[in-house]
């Protein structure tokens, strides 16, 4: 595996255990954050692993996901995530306040999901 794949594919795998941390302390926007950040991760990982080049500076999870051909019903759970890169962080992008956007349920769904991408990711990787 290349260095810079390896270094994308660890720090996904890092924000996905901080992910799990912050969900045990309640925190549960942080939990949802760091679930997008860690699937936006792994697919950077893949997508220079199977490109062989880098997707820029993105923090798109479809764009990487179509390039790697993601499967149909994964895209969905892209769809899903994908805009808790804004929401858990800004209180004008939902006018609402972040931290009470998000509860329990939301963030183990995002877990959920991470985690799914993220073992779809390593399969493919592996081959």
């Amino acid at each position: 595996m290349r260095e810079e794949v390896n270094r994308w594919w660890k720090q996904s795998l890092k924000d996905l255990e901080s992910a799990k941390k912050n969900f045990s302390i309640d925190e549960y926007y942080v939990s949802a954050f760091l679930c997008q950040q860690a699937v936006e991760k792994a697919l950077k990982s893949l997508y220079i692993h199977i490109l062989r080049s880098s997707p820029g500076h993105t923090h798109s999870l479809i764009f990487p996901g179509k390039s790697v051909n993601i499967p149909e019903d994964y895209l969905t759970l892209l769809k899903k995530i994908s805009p808790d890169f804004i929401l858990t962080r800004y209180p004008d992008a939902s006018y609402e306040t972040p931290h009470e956007l998000y509860d329990k349920d939301i963030a183990n769904e995002r877990l959920i999901i991470a985690e799914k991408v993220m073992e779809w990711v390593r399969k493919q990787m592996e081959k």
